[in-house]
């Protein structure tokens, strides 16, 4: 009884929900993005679009010119996460789910006992599917199940059979079940650690599972490559303790109407204040900020890396913010920066080189004093009455424009009283607040940001052929559960969401 892990992937996920929803489109191509822009990207295509070459990250125009016939939809993430509860109670009620799930799209399941003989594991997976369809949840919205020893291999079992497949990978069929699959269909090989396993001789699946434990662990620079080894032999590795919170930050791509000097600034103003009051929910204080924004047409981006005495109040870090962007503001007032030509086309800010609140001595000045108990009236009035219920005015335009909205995490399911906008004039409360959707997000800002610099270098360049999508994964091994700092800001480009 080698079956220890229940692994379910549900295909398609975005494009199959606006499908139940939306009977026109059942049996159409469909393509998800995150906003309604034709300089934006998929973020998921329907099993029909994906029969045309379309797949996550690629470009909308790319999309309409390989089918002119596919429906473009704008995202709905309070929708996914609604039908997402609806999901896990019907497998909850086939199975019970090992831990959180592990994104808004992906559940693991521990098989005990008599559950984890071949053909008892085999009815579970059946019943699931058959329970989906009970529900009214299938046909539109299926899955694939991955039954094997460990949860990364019953993750890649999920893989081998698209659509609504069922595949069982055992002790005994390893590793030779691996072999005909590529490097970069194995979760946690992505582009650069796919470059990293070539240099190092490693071209093909068996080779990497004929690799020796040593090996790998020189490859990937540490334990990781040890756990990736251990992962291809059936062995579930140890869970990783969660490492204190090391930054807090948020980026945001800039609507149309917000690509404006003026705007840009609201938006910095109002991650910033999100990503305060995140820290200070972390019970944590910031000794840096990192600010980044890119314009449209131009390769250079305006940064800005400030240090200074730890602090975590609000109204004197969006102090610094608006010091740091002087020389940007400046900028555009005299016509230095032609807003018009190169337009600001995302945001991002970062709060760095964070210390526990037990770290500090407190502040002598009065000043800061009065900063720091306007921060606890704001963080209590907005906990009680809802997220930018009471809020700084270099926000108002964000806020009346919908800017910047809460997205769903990953680590937990946040309340939506607590975190939902409902500032300006409660125009629309965004109920998205689920931090699984952020993380389809960043896959998606890796492929789209390589798309949209290779439209650039190539212009003139002829679409590829149709034909199956790779399957992207993050870095890291597993591709799940790992919180990376990475030097580029690039990472939640498109939503708001961690930088790191």
């Amino acid at each position: 009884m080698t079956l220890r892990c229940l692994f379910v992937d549900f295909n398609s996920y975005f494009a199959s929900v606006e499908q139940f929803d939306h009977e026109e489109l059942r049996g159409r191509p469909v393509g998800v993005v995150p906003v309604l822009a034709a300089t934006t990207c998929c973020i998921a295509a329907s099993r029909e679009a994906k029969v045309h070459g379309i797949k996550t990250g690629t470009p909308v125009h790319e999309a309409m010119a390989r089918c002119p016939d596919i429906a473009i939809v704008e995202a709905r993430p309070a929708r996914y996460v609604d039908l997402h509860h609806r999901l896990i109670a019907a497998i909850q009620d086939c199975i019970p789910i090992d831990g959180e799930p592990l994104s808004i799209d992906e559940v693991a399941c521990r098989l005990i006992g008599r559950e984890r003989q071949r053909d008892n594991a085999i009815a579970i997976a059946h019943r699931i599917k058959q329970t989906l369809i009970d529900r009214g949840l299938a046909p539109a919205i299926r899955c694939s199940i991955g039954i094997a020893p460990n949860t990364f291999l019953a993750k890649t079992a999920s893989d081998m059979q698209k659509v609504d497949g069922l595949t069982v990978v055992e002790l005994g069929d390893l590793p030779q079940a691996l072999h005909r699959l590529e490097l970069q269909d194995l979760c946690g090989i992505g582009p650069s650690m796919l470059q990293r396993l070539r240099d190092a001789g490693i071209d093909t699946v068996e080779r990497l599972t004929a690799a020796p434990r040593e090996h790998l662990r020189a490859v990937w620079g540490g334990v990781e490559g040890e756990r990736f080894w251990a992962q291809l032999r059936g062995i579930e590795p140890t869970s990783r303790q969660r490492k204190a919170v090391g930054s807090v930050g948020h980026s945001h791509v800039l609507d149309p109407q917000m690509r404006s000097a003026e705007s840009m600034r609201s938006v910095l103003f109002k991650l910033l204040a999100k990503a305060a009051m995140r820290m200070r929910g972390e019970r944590c204080q910031a000794r840096g900020m990192s600010l980044h924004v890119r314009f449209a047409g131009k390769e250079q981006r305006f940064s800005r890396n400030l240090s200074f005495a730890a602090l975590d109040d609000t109204p004197t870090l969006l102090q610094l913010m608006a010091d740091a962007l002087q020389p940007l503001m400046r900028g555009a007032a005299s016509g230095r920066w032609n807003v018009k030509r190169f337009p600001p086309l995302s945001v991002a800010v970062s709060l760095i080189d964070l210390q526990p609140n037990a770290a500090d001595s407190g502040s002598l000045f009065v000043e800061r004093g009065r900063q720091q108990a306007l921060t606890r009236v704001l963080d209590q009035v907005n906990q009680r009455y809802g997220n930018n219920r009471l809020y700084f005015g270099a926000m108002q335009d964000a806020l009346a424009q919908g800017a910047a909205p809460m997205r769903i995490p990953f680590s937990h399911i946040p309340e939506e009283a607590a975190e939902a906008d409902l500032g300006a004039s409660a125009l629309v409360p965004d109920p998205s607040m689920n931090e699984l959707w952020l993380r389809r997000l960043r896959e998606f800002n890796v492929m789209a940001e390589h798309a949209h610099r290779e439209a650039r270098e190539n212009p003139g360049k002829p679409l590829p052929p149709p034909g199956p999508s790779p399957m992207h994964r993050s870095s890291g091994v597993g591709g799940w559960g790992r919180k990376q700092r990475e030097k580029s800001d690039d990472d939640g480009r498109g939503t708001t969401g961690s930088l790191f």
